[in-house]
């Protein structure tokens, strides 16, 4: 029963090109920088480049972006986020009111309906939630703090699009827009979801910094960063090596060369930025009249602040910072996949009992862990030897991969397991297997 279920390999569509480093999986185009992660994406065919700066995700990939973004949904949730959906079509005056239109020059993809009517393809929401949120005219203060997100797709006509999803001109994006009834409730919800995205990038466990930010083209008063250091980073760093204070290099001023705190000297770094949160003030809910009844029944404008996290760009500046030079390291919790299974080859002297026991392993294991069904693959390319196929699944990035080897044959069977982030090889019998892989979570 269980092999009408078994997801084989040969039957994913993933493009593979999983030559020995060099051109395979392309440069991007001539002359263009390239980076770590796009270069392993191409490869692993997991993004297939359309037009610059813009990617099909192939099933694995959108695998990943779901776990994320499930990942997000528990850490929104956990402050009261309440999940929306705004349109990517944003009408112009929304975006002349607030002065953006003229403001965000080239940046916005603009374009014109059947009738004339200017719209931009939405890089941000800002505009459009006030609006929405105007648009409850007896709004009280007992329904604030109200937390209101999205995960969707964005555009940024970006100049020069490099670096695969790390700068691209479509990516998506989680965006919450909080409305509170007081500039203290609405630092308090700031604190809040800045925590809430600390405790997300440490459940992926990707090493970030939470660091003072300019407001840039979004406004408002107070600005943080999520970075993650990497060399290929876009965003120089300076931070204290005690870990006092980090800043953004555009957020000081000229000659600030120590920490205000302990005074040591600042060491400079650079950084991935996959996350920003910014409180706004009433600087939207001005423009839009977002107003709320307070306890006196005066008409009072809320207080925003505005939160995103690069979902595609988490993916990949993970993958930038995880991975080896040519394998590919998921944070295990969004590995696409959990568990690579690997029979004998065609012809060897264990094929037959061999790939009946590994599917039979396959089967059980789907059975005792209903949450990892979903999460197996069987490496189903017999005509291939054990050590091509396991050289595959280590460039794929499977956090674990399950051999029917020589001990196969032995009684009982023996399993080959690489637990591929711990870097080590395991001798397993299926209930080893079993209860090693009952530790895995998936979101």
């Amino acid at each position: 029963a269980g092999g009408a279920r078994r997801l084989l390999l040969s039957r994913l569509f993933q493009p593979r090109n999983l030559q020995a480093g060099g051109e395979a999986g392309g440069e991007g185009r001539a002359g263009e920088p390239s980076c770590r992660s796009q270069r392993l994406m191409l490869q692993a065919g997991l993004i297939h480049p359309a037009s610059p700066g813009c990617f099909h995700y192939t099933p694995p990939t959108v695998r990943a972006v779901e776990k994320l973004v499930r990942l997000m949904d528990e850490e929104m949730r956990a402050v009261g986020g309440q999940k929306l959906s705004m349109p990517s079509l944003s009408a112009a005056e929304l975006w002349r009111a607030s002065g953006r239109w003229d403001r965000m020059g080239p940046e916005l993809f603009r374009l014109e309906d059947r009738h004339g009517k200017g719209y931009c393809l939405g890089p941000t929401h800002e505009e459009a939630v006030a609006e929405l949120v105007a648009a409850q005219t007896n709004l009280s203060y007992k329904q604030l703090p109200l937390r209101l997100y999205q995960v969707t797709r964005k555009f940024r006509d970006e100049p020069k699009p490099r670096f695969g999803l790390l700068r691209s001109r479509e990516f998506y994006m989680k965006d919450m827009y909080t409305f509170d009834a007081s500039e203290e409730a609405a630092r308090h919800t700031y604190e809040l979801v800045c925590g809430a995205y600390r405790r997300l990038l440490a459940r992926l466990r990707l090493p970030f910094l939470q660091v003072r930010a300019a407001t840039g083209n979004i406004g408002g008063t107070t600005s943080h960063e999520f970075q993650l250091p990497a060399d290929v980073g876009e965003d120089k760093l300076l931070l204290c090596p005690d870990g006092h204070f980090a800043a953004n290099v555009e957020t000081l001023s000229e000659g600030q060369t120590s920490c205000p705190t302990c005074g040591e000297k600042l060491i400079q770094s650079r950084g991935i930025e996959v996350g920003h949160t910014f409180y706004l003030g009433t600087k939207y809910s001005a423009v839009a009249n977002a107003v709320f009844c307070s306890p006196e029944n005066k008409a009072r404008l809320a207080e925003m602040g505005c939160y995103g996290l690069g979902v595609t760009r988490i993916l990949a500046a993970s993958i930038e910072v995880l991975s080896t030079e040519n394998s590919i390291r998921w944070p295990s919790l969004v590995a696409p996949y959990q568990l690579c299974f690997i029979p004998p080859k065609r012809g060897s002297r264990e094929e037959e009992e061999g790939a009946a026991l590994l599917e039979r392993v396959y089967d059980d294991v789907a059975e005792a862990l209903p949450r990892l069904a979903d999460d197996l693959v069987l490496d189903d390319r017999t005509q291939l030897t054990i050590g091509k196929r396991l050289k595959d699944a280590n460039k794929l990035g499977y956090p674990y991969v399950v051999i029917a080897g020589k001990r196969v044959c032995e009684d009982p069977p023996v399993f080959e397991v690489w637990d591929q982030n711990a870097g080590e090889v395991l001798f397993l019998t299926k209930e080893g297997v079993i209860d090693l892989l009952s530790k895995v979570e998936v979101p």
